[in-house]
């Protein structure tokens, strides 16, 4: 009798992957979807940025006075050869600008990391402290020059304490006087900008670890050292963009010294934008004052990217 064979069972096999079901068309995300969320604002931006710029720009090229019409008409690069050649107050005002810019932006930086750095430490009454040294950066330009025109008041303001004193005479102005008008301004607006730099420097203080000031004190590094070799160099880009920013802010400003000088006495405080403003408003030549205005724009443009790149802002120090 034959031996009766076993049968081996049958070895399953695992099913094929399947490939995972499509999903459907409307819960996929487009890749255009973040930039149609953005488009709205970026519309916005480009109607309330672009289009004003272009617009000076093509009134540059132009002779355009409301109050003499039969002036207007296309003037090509005239404008331009005007302020360079033919205009000496152009090249006063530029002069003065960046002068005004230097002196603010340097004092403002030297004053602002010195409070950053006092505010920093712990003691008793720092918030009181911060408030006190953050609360001139929320008074308005117009606000901050009635202030100061209080107190350069030749009748009730410091010259008349420092007369009665026995220091300087009676009846005398820092504002009208060109010998002191240029410090008196500048200490104004050093009241309002130096909070700006002592807000940035803060911020960026605070986000040092402590961990490098304790192994710098372990290696025996003095204040000074710890100073240049840790605070620093992690101020860096705070700095660089405070800076930035405000030298073109100062370079612009117009309300304070509009508001105390007028860009006397005798045009000593006149700054390009201040000089712009006049063109504009009491002489109407909006064709000039725009070209003027495109001059100072390229400046500043030029101006930004150059100490952007030699500043390295972003980068790493080697």
């Amino acid at each position: 009798m034959a031996q009766d064979t076993a049968v081996a069972p049958p070895v399953r096999r695992p099913p094929p992957d399947r490939k995972p079901a499509r999903r459907r068309a409307g819960t996929t995300t487009p890749r255009r979807l973040p930039y149609l969320l953005i488009a709205p604002a970026g519309l916005l931006m480009l109607g309330f940025i672009a289009y004003p710029v272009a617009s000076v720009f093509y009134y540059s090229l132009q002779h355009y006075n409301p109050t003499k019409p039969w002036r207007n008409g296309f003037a090509g690069f005239d404008n331009y050869v005007k302020a360079f050649t033919e205009d000496p107050d152009f090249w006063r005002t530029l002069t003065f600008s960046f002068q005004w810019v230097f002196a603010e932006v340097t004092l403002q930086l030297l004053f602002g990391l010195a409070l950053a750095l006092i505010v920093n430490q712990t003691f008793i009454g720092r918030g009181v402290a911060r408030a006190m040294v953050f609360s001139p950066w929320a008074v308005s330009g117009v606000l901050t020059s009635t202030i100061w025109l209080l107190l350069y008041n030749s009748q009730t303001g410091l010259t008349r304490y420092l007369a009665d004193m026995g220091m300087g005479e009676h009846g005398t102005s820092w504002l009208s006087d060109t010998a002191t008008v240029f410090p008196a301004v500048v200490v104004a607006e050093l009241w309002r900008g130096v909070p700006f730099f002592a807000i940035l420097i803060l911020a960026d203080l605070q986000s040092i670890p402590k961990d490098l000031y304790e192994a710098a004190e372990v290696d025996g590094a003095g204040r000074f050292q710890q100073f240049f070799h840790i605070t620093l160099p992690h101020l860096k880009d705070a700095i660089i963009l405070a800076t930035l920013l405000r030298a073109v802010w100062e370079f612009n400003n117009v309300d304070l010294l509009y508001t105390l000088t007028g860009g006397g006495p005798a045009g000593e405080t006149t700054t390009l934008p201040l000089r712009i403003a006049g063109i504009a408003v009491d002489s109407h030549d909006f064709g000039y004052a725009s070209a003027l205005t495109t001059v100072a724009f390229v400046i500043l443009l030029f101006c930004s990217i150059v100490y952007l790149r030699l500043s390295k802002f972003g980068g790493e120090d080697k």
